[in-house]
């Protein structure tokens, strides 16, 4: 985009879009700023992040993870770090701190570019349920298969969706659930 422009010529549009990245030039200098939260629901803090430091190749994927992440949460906000020379095709690690109405929880989303395009993602939702580990895979874990890693944790996973685990750890307060996914080459051209 052209900054020095024909006055005459200009529209509303670019007016906007100009003061815009004159206002805006200093808050990215700074850093990722969270924007105002959004009228209806949850903002994606991930997703405002990713698109606020120019990251492409990830951004479809991550978007998609962390608005899953953020569904029912009456609010989120992250942790995120990128390589701030690579940016639009940078490795992206980020920590998403979730709150819901009654618990709150944590979400872990890396987005590593691939050389055909795509992008290779790993997400883990990290929360406490109420209650014995045992309880929690009867009521949510039916059909799951199980494999015990230690004394106090069980690890499930469904035929149907490879990518995916939920481990179950025994703990004092409860159960400690993460539910983790892994996708190799997400959104590669022709998959």
């Amino acid at each position: 985009m052209n900054l020095f422009f024909d006055a005459t010529r200009v529209t509303m549009r670019e007016l906007a879009l100009v003061g815009w990245l004159l206002m805006s030039a200093g808050a990215f200098a700074q850093g990722v700023l969270a924007p105002p939260q959004a009228e209806t629901g949850p903002r994606n803090s991930l997703a405002y992040a990713a698109q606020a430091v120019g990251l492409r190749q990830c951004l479809p994927a991550l978007t998609a993870l962390s608005a899953l992440g953020v569904q029912g949460t009456t609010n989120n906000d992250v942790l995120f770090d990128w390589d701030r020379t690579r940016a639009g095709n940078s490795t992206v690690f980020s920590l998403i701190g979730l709150e819901l109405a009654n618990t709150n929880a944590a979400m872990s989303i890396t987005g590593v570019p691939e050389a055909d395009g795509s992008c290779t993602v790993s997400a883990e939702r990290i929360s406490v349920a109420p209650g014995n580990c045992q309880a929690v895979a009867r009521k949510e874990l039916a059909g799951y298969q199980a494999t015990r890693l230690l004394n106090h944790m069980m690890v499930y996973t469904d035929a149907k969706d490879l990518g995916s685990s939920v481990s179950l750890i025994d703990a004092q307060a409860g159960c400690l659930v993460i539910r983790r996914y892994v996708k190799f080459s997400a959104g590669a051209p022709g998959k």
